[in-house]
């Protein structure tokens, strides 16, 4: 079946011709010229801030002249992020989309439903004779996923908006309110190779098939992180045999859940079967603690071309503690929102390759002391084993307004159309609404958005029947409106 032939066809045609643009953060070259030739394609005023965001303008359907103008704003950037075994370039090719029952997701990739379904919601409505809708501004911003950098720099005086509806939620019955801030850490250690012992054996071990998935949204699910699971089992074996350590590569993304790792070491031959047996066990207690939430986990072990140089023993020592010892997910829950994740961390991305050991991790919170707390928790750690770090990339989170007029609408029209109450949440991810509202003061904002499940990995994939109800729902939201 064809994307673009799914209802409403005014939405998934957009996604399509979207998803075949390559639009990885920080590379959004294309899809803003894109963007840029469909605002000019409709004769609407389309300008590119100078950031490098698209703001495309479009008057009031005839009628709703007299009610205020809404932003409609979405990302353009999408995480890029494929199984191992998948071959993908992801800088020249459109994703490949699959439908699959009432799922659309992709062949082995990342979907990019997140934001591109609320994109092309957007282009949706910008493209439309017959939608009613009052004077739009479409903000369609950069680099969210990597740093926020659109809305960090975003230029504020080119907005006259009163209402922003921020289309980047991922459960149809919800409305966010408010959302986390973050700040990255990065980290390097440097240190010098000695030469592997005479006739040793060396083996690679992978880590495979865990769900992964958004650091922020899925930080609380008790999925494994790659990462910390190939540091345990490297622990453990070290408390019963001698090993050298040559390479460790783990994790992809500063904001995805890791799913895979590879870690190589060199045991002596003598220490070959014990390895086995202490490795086989490692791994039957993992599968057995996660039995329940990581069905497809593959953890294997083989020998490979032997190596030459690895870490010495005491920095293999020192690193390994850091690893097992170190903050990952949830920090502290909300004692006034209840369900909601405070204060993470994630353990992202671990590379331990000829002399040299960084890592990037991502600290989330939705106040901002306790996200200083798990910032200087994690720095603390690093620091303590001798590493250099870096903290950066922060931005704010957003406070949530239960008093909002947007919100008390959207609660009413959802009530009205579905017979239920909406679950109104401040969410534990990185909304632009926080950075927004600093450039957009006193302009009213809320996010909604249809059912996306496994943002930011390779089984991302959103519900057709849900994006259905969410483009009902938004039609009729700019339609209520409310006047001047």
């Amino acid at each position: 079946m064809s994307i673009s032939s799914l209802q409403p066809t005014e939405l998934w045609s957009n996604f399509e011709s979207l998803n075949a643009v390559p639009r990885p953060s920080k590379k959004e070259e294309r899809v803003r010229q894109f963007m840029v030739d469909f605002g000019n394609s409709l004769g609407l005023e389309t300008i590119i801030d100078k950031i490098g965001n698209v703001i495309i303008k479009k008057a009031a359907s005839p009628g709703m002249e007299n009610r205020k103008a809404v932003i409609l704003q979405s990302h353009l950037d999408m995480v890029h992020q494929k199984n191992s075994d998948r071959v993908f370039d992801f800088d020249s090719q459109g994703i490949e989309m699959i439908v699959e029952g009432d799922w659309v997701r992709a062949n082995g990739t990342t979907l990019g439903a997140d934001n591109g379904i609320g994109v092309a919601a957007i282009m949706g409505v910008l493209g439309s004779n017959t939608i009613e809708h009052p004077a739009i501004e479409a903000f369609f911003t950069i680099d969210e996923e990597t740093g926020m950098t659109g809305a960090m720099k975003m230029d504020g005086s080119l907005f006259q908006g009163e209402i922003l509806l921020n289309l980047d939620t991922e459960d149809d019955d919800e409305l966010s309110i408010g959302c986390a801030g973050g700040i990255d850490t990065n980290t390097n250690y440097t240190y010098s190779e000695v030469p592997v012992i005479a006739g040793s054996k060396t083996i690679e071990i992978s880590i495979r098939g865990l769900l992964g998935g958004h650091s922020g949204m899925d930080i609380d699910k008790g999925r494994g992180n790659a990462n910390k699971w190939m540091a345990r089992i490297l622990w453990e074996l070290n408390q019963s045999l001698t090993f050298q350590l040559v390479s460790f590569d783990g994790g992809s993304l500063r904001n995805a859940i890791p799913r895979e790792a590879t870690a190589v070491i060199s045991i002596t031959s003598a220490d070959g079967s014990h390895f086995h047996a202490e490795f086989d066990k490692q791994v039957a207690i993992l599968k057995e603690e996660y039995a329940s939430i990581e069905l497809a986990i593959n953890i294997q072990a083989k020998e490979i071309e032997s190596a030459v140089s690895a870490m010495p023993a005491s920095d293999c020592k020192k690193i390994l503690n850091l690893l097992c010892s170190v903050q990952n997910g949830v920090f502290r829950m909300s004692p006034d929102i209840d369900g909601l994740v405070e204060a993470s961390s994630s353990l992202a991305r671990i590379i331990i390759s000829t002399g040299s050991f960084t890592s990037q991790s991502l600290q989330r919170s939705s106040v901002e002391s306790t996200k200083s707390e798990i910032a200087m928790t994690i720095r603390c750690a690093f620091e303590n084993m001798g590493c250099d770090v870096v903290q950066g990339g922060e931005y704010p989170g957003w406070k949530p307004n239960p008093n909002s007029a947007i919100l008390q609408l959207m609660e009413k029209l959802y009530k009205e159309m579905y017979h239920e109450d909406p679950k109104v949440k401040a969410c534990h991810a990185g909304l632009e609404c926080g950075i927004l509202s600093k450039h957009l003061p006193g302009v009213d904002m809320i996010s909604f958005g249809p059912n996306i499940r496994a943002a930011h990995s390779p089984d991302e994939k959103v519900q057709i029947s849900s994006v259905q109800k969410f483009w009902k729902y938004y039609l009729e939201t700019l339609k209520q409106i409310p006047l001047k």
